[in-house]
């Protein structure tokens, strides 16, 4: 089993810049594919972005594409979410994830999950 604890959330103003992090217990990430995804409020799960198991193929959503970057640690057990120039349509609880079978894009498809963290973009 992989435990994953996201932290980094808060309240920011627009145009500004926020780092996620996650970090996984249990096993190594090493083996894992890992993504980003959030939810606003009465709104669907929406996928952010996503890595390969050695960080060499990352994928993000057209509407963070340019101001995120996804990176990992394999070292360090954590990946990060770098997020700048961030918008009010941010707003949501971002959450990471992990597969063993590759990468995608899709959330049904993700094993293991965080408990999620607020981001809150204030205009």
């Amino acid at each position: 089993q992989v435990q994953l604890v996201e932290s980094g959330g808060g309240l920011v103003q627009a145009g500004g810049s926020l780092r996620l992090s996650c970090t996984a217990s249990g096993r190594t990430l090493t083996n894992y594919a890992a993504a980003w995804f959030r939810q606003a409020p009465g709104k669907e799960r929406e996928f952010v972005g996503r890595i390969s198991w050695n960080g060499g193929n990352t994928v993000y959503a057209a509407s963070v594409k340019g101001r995120f970057t996804i990176s990992r640690d394999n070292a360090k057990n954590t990946v990060t979410l770098q997020m700048n120039s961030l918008k009010p349509e941010d707003t949501a609880v971002y959450y990471c994830a992990a597969r063993s079978s590759g990468i995608a894009t899709s959330w049904t498809l993700y094993d293991y999950w965080g408990q999620g963290t607020q981001v809150t973009v204030s205009s």
